[in-house]
């Protein structure tokens, strides 16, 4: 299996992680982002598109923890209803023509295409949309509709990442602890499931699908 970095370690990380709702960040790719943080330079912009005053308060909170140590974040949440995304599709349209006032960003966290939740699948639309030259990966959230998918990306993480990603999960958002899938084992099975296919030392990883890579060669700018 072939490694691949993202962007340049001459300069920090850009970073631009996309959720449809308050936590969806965190449960996808949780782990991987605490994991670069650790590892090197990295400037973060956190976007959320739904919320209600409690369910922002712990995003925000939640973005702060797993963003501890980073360079440079903002966090941007905003106010849509959940579960409506694609009945408010012009607005949240417009939401996403604002993100291209951002600093161009290295790497986009986004929701899979695939994805069978209504709001997730108009998000990671158009992230497409908005982000067409840039290296996207799309996370993975387990729910009950079981459609993980196949994906072809991977994020190799330490036991102790994975442990940190539940502790951080369990501590900003209390309002979801009684739900039957938000729960260590969940989050546990996932990674080891991933990390098999991975072939991680560590026999944990995060899985994404990458839809378009380009390989660069001297002739092409000829």
């Amino acid at each position: 299996m072939l490694p691949i970095d993202l962007g340049s370690r001459g300069r920090p990380l850009r970073l631009l992680a996309v959720g449809a709702h308050c936590d969806d960040i965190e449960i996808g790719a949780g782990a991987t982002i605490l994991s670069l943080v650790a590892d090197r330079p990295v400037q973060v912009d956190w976007v959320v598109l739904t919320s209600t005053p409690e369910r922002e308060a712990e995003a925000r909170l939640g973005a702060s923890l797993f963003l501890e140590g980073a360079t440079c974040s903002t966090v941007h949440v905003r106010a849509f209803r959940d579960g409506f995304l694609p009945y408010e599709g012009a607005a949240v349209k417009e939401a996403f023509e604002e993100l291209k006032q951002l600093p161009p960003p290295d790497v986009v966290l986004t929701h899979a295409r695939q994805d069978l939740h209504q709001d997730h699948r108009l998000v990671a639309e158009l992230t497409w949309n908005t982000f067409r030259d840039h290296v996207i990966l799309e996370y993975e959230i387990p729910k009950y509709d079981g459609d993980l998918g196949t994906p072809n990306f991977f994020s190799p993480i330490s036991e102790a990442a994975l442990r940190r990603k539940w502790e951080l999960l369990l501590a900003a958002y209390p309002s979801q602890r009684s739900r039957r899938w938000f729960s260590e084992d969940t989050f546990r099975a996932i990674a080891r499931i991933r990390g098999i296919e991975a072939g991680s030392p560590t026999g944990f990883a995060e899985a994404f699908t990458m839809r378009k890579a380009v390989l660069r060669l001297g002739c092409a700018s000829h």
